[in-house]
């Protein structure tokens, strides 16, 4: 609503200033404004016509629709929290819907854990398959790329061209969704260029995968660790790419395009891309033979050491926990173990932090033979579960709730045209 017209003198005595607003509502002034522009807040001019009152009681409930759409106070400067009942971190442990994930990841497949995680429900022996035509399609698209194309390049196509295959995709109801996701994610891992010629696309998901990042023949306990890899890694709060993933379902796009915008987000290096620098990290203590001069040089280049620390986990981050102890029961990952070891004992002395999951990973990914990229591989494909489960739970919201309002801090208008 506009500006009405001036009320009577009295009228403003009973009403908040622009101020007093402002503070009920946490946000700055010209917020406030905003909101009466946009229709959101109703307004009126003080007798005098100097400024604006408003009705407190429509103010609190703005504040109240605000705080229930985003989960917390919009206090200016506050981070923003969205309310989800997926996964809950907490005293150094990590639940998905209420139930410890890493006890689910140790006893569930990665398609188990999928099934929970949308459903609420576990499907034993659940598994996921993608059409034929779906898999062509996919597989045209991401052979079309120059050889250097990077992972999350490959899957960002093979998502497009496996959504332009299906004419049905703009259907968000729960269960086309769902089914969406049960041919997507193979889809994904199809279309990846095999490394090793024997694979079968009837194979659990993580058999599959591994054909595509690595040529050595994989035995029980590997592949038990990278299923348990990608269970652990189905979702991690509201990440930069899941809050992506919301804010494309919050504008009502299909559920291909909202895993496209998760994929656009993981390739920097402090998100999905972190594996694979962790990666490259321990094949050069292993060339060296101690972590020493490859923590120095990091240190000395102002870069974090990756593979350590996280914001979420004070303490030691229990997926990184499970997959060392998972790790440790490989021969072959020892070498790669100690090295992560190594990093984490020569760069507590100049600050004492955890190994991470990203670690982790980078201990199963170099010692499997695979590429520095395939921690970023695993990450994505595993992360696409958790984006579909956020994805549905943001259709089920108001639509585009997740919209925030600017708050503009650059020179007032009017400005001079420039010359």
């Amino acid at each position: 609503m506009r500006d009405q017209d001036p009320g009577r003198p009295g009228d403003a005595e009973r009403r908040l200033t622009t101020k007093e607003a402002a503070e009920l509502l946490g946000v700055k002034p010209e917020t406030v404004y905003a909101y009466v522009s946009r229709g959101r807040l109703g307004s009126r001019r003080t007798h005098d016509g100097r400024g604006s009152t408003f009705d407190a009681q429509e103010v609190r409930a703005l504040a109240r629709r605000n705080r229930r759409d985003t989960g917390t106070p919009a206090a200016s400067g506050q981070e923003l929290a969205v309310r989800t009942r997926i996964t809950l971190i907490e005293s150094d442990r990590y639940y998905y819907r209420g139930v410890d994930a890493v006890e689910l990841a140790a006893r569930h497949s990665y398609e188990e854990v999928a099934e929970w995680l949308w459903t609420g429900e576990l499907r034993s022996g659940a598994a996921f398959s993608a059409p034929e035509s779906s898999v062509t399609v996919a597989r045209r698209a991401v052979g079309a790329l120059p050889e250097h194309a990077a992972p999350t390049d490959r899957l960002r196509v093979a998502a497009i061209a496996a959504a332009v295959a299906d004419p049905l995709r703009f259907d968000l109801s729960e269960d086309a969704v769902l089914g969406t996701a049960r041919i997507l994610i193979p889809t994904l891992v199809a279309a990846l260029p095999p490394v090793a010629r024997d694979g079968d696309d009837r194979a659990p998901l993580a058999h599959r995968l591994w054909t595509r990042l690595s040529g050595r023949p994989a035995d029980e306990p590997t592949l038990h660790a990278l299923d348990t890899a990608l269970s652990l890694l189905v979702d991690h709060d509201l990440a930069a790419s899941t809050l992506a993933v919301r804010v494309a379902a919050s504008a009502r796009a299909h559920a291909y395009a909202a895993v496209s915008a998760g994929l656009g987000v993981i390739e920097g290096p402090l998100h999905g891309a972190a594996g694979g620098l962790a990666h490259r990290m321990l094949l050069e203590v292993l060339d060296q033979g101690n972590a020493a001069p490859v923590v120095a040089e990091e240190l000395r280049a102002g870069r974090r050491i990756p593979g350590l620390g996280h914001r979420l986990y004070p303490g030691e981050d229990p997926r990184a926990r499970a997959l060392f102890a998972l790790l440790e029961d490989i021969p072959r990952a020892g070498p790669a173990l100690a090295a992560a070891r190594d990093v984490q004992s020569t760069a507590a002395r100049h600050t004492p932090l955890h190994a991470n999951v990203d670690l982790a990973l980078a201990v199963l990914t170099a010692s499997s033979g695979m590429a520095p990229s395939a921690a970023e591989t695993i990450f994505a494909v595993a992360r696409t579960a958790g984006w579909i489960a956020h994805a549905l739970e943001e259709y089920g919201e108001r639509p585009l709730r997740m919209r925030p309002s600017g708050l503009y801090t650059g020179p007032r208008p009017p400005q001079p045209l420039p010359e």
